[in-house]
């Protein structure tokens, strides 16, 4: 008869630590997920695809599973699929001699894990991810002057006034929007915003290319829906102060979210999104 075991269970967790302990952006959980059979041998039931499920057996018990490491601290998920080992987490992992002891101390950690419903955790946890993915190839789909129109619709959604915009015909240039929060512009400050968008990460040098376009006491914003350098916007505060400011597309899309409500029906219509509700588990 085919059952998971404490140690099988070990030797999956172990495979997604290793795969995350020199990720400190952390990985996509799909990403993965996908890799763990390249540094650990699956059995024929690991994986089958679990019934009324749209996941293998070991995608469900490595989902299942982690959920006590999240609950220890030692394990981040954010809802778009991120997973990220904590410091925290990786001082456990040295204190305990083998993953299935490190294991069963982060499931001591949780007062009831029945009440957690660890299978709907799983199945809601898989969906967020997937409409992560969906809202994701809708954003790099989106050609450059969909980009600076989705932007100018989420600063007049925050108080903020169009100065300028790139014409609709024009290519990306160094400077695509100019905002303010004088309505007439004419206000000392003006913030300057680049879209980043070739197909790679945004690099230190990009960024010393934009600010020499930045006037003294000038602030920049540039959105990267390629992402950036581990730690650049960090680097860049230490250099520059905090006159640049990063947003990658998941930064993007919460900023979206957060000013839903002021957006207008046009900018709704341009970048539609529907709240589905999961059934939770019960904080009794």
């Amino acid at each position: 008869m085919n059952k998971i075991t404490l140690k099988r269970v070990g030797e999956l967790i172990r495979a997604v630590l290793e795969l995350l302990w020199n990720k400190p952006d952390g990985l996509m959980a799909s990403e993965l997920i996908a890799f763990v059979p390249q540094i650990i041998l699956l059995t024929d039931y690991e994986k089958e695809y679990v019934p009324l499920s749209n996941m293998p057996r070991y995608e469900r018990y490595i989902r299942l599973a982690t959920i006590p490491l999240v609950k220890a601290g030692w394990l981040i998920k954010s809802k778009k699929g991120r997973w990220r080992l904590t410091e925290e987490g990786k001082e456990a992992c040295l204190s305990y001699p083998s993953v299935t002891d490190f294991y069963e101390a982060a499931v001591t950690n949780l007062e009831d894990l029945r009440g957690l419903k660890p299978g709907l955790l799983a199945e809601a946890e898989k969906a967020e991810e997937k409409a992560w993915e969906q809202i994701k190839d809708f954003l790099v789909s989106m050609n450059h002057s969909e980009l600076v129109q989705l932007l100018s619709d989420l600063f007049v959604s925050m108080d903020y006034h169009i100065v300028w915009s790139v014409p609709f015909s024009k290519e990306s240039g160094q400077i695509d929007l100019v905002i303010s929060k004088d309505p007439l512009g004419v206000g000392a400050t003006k913030i300057l915003v680049k879209i980043h968008n070739n197909h790679k990460s945004l690099t230190a040098e990009d960024v010393k290319t934009f600010t020499s376009f930045l006037k003294p006491n000038a602030f920049g914003i540039i959105v990267s829906l390629t992402g950036f350098e581990h730690d650049l916007q960090k680097s860049i505060n230490d250099y520059l102060g905090s006159s640049i400011y990063l947003i990658d597309i998941e930064g993007l899309f919460d900023l979206w979210v957060k000013n839903y409500s002021n957006h207008s029906i046009e900018a709704m219509t341009r970048f539609p999104l529907k709240i589905v509700y999961f059934l939770s588990a019960p904080t009794r």
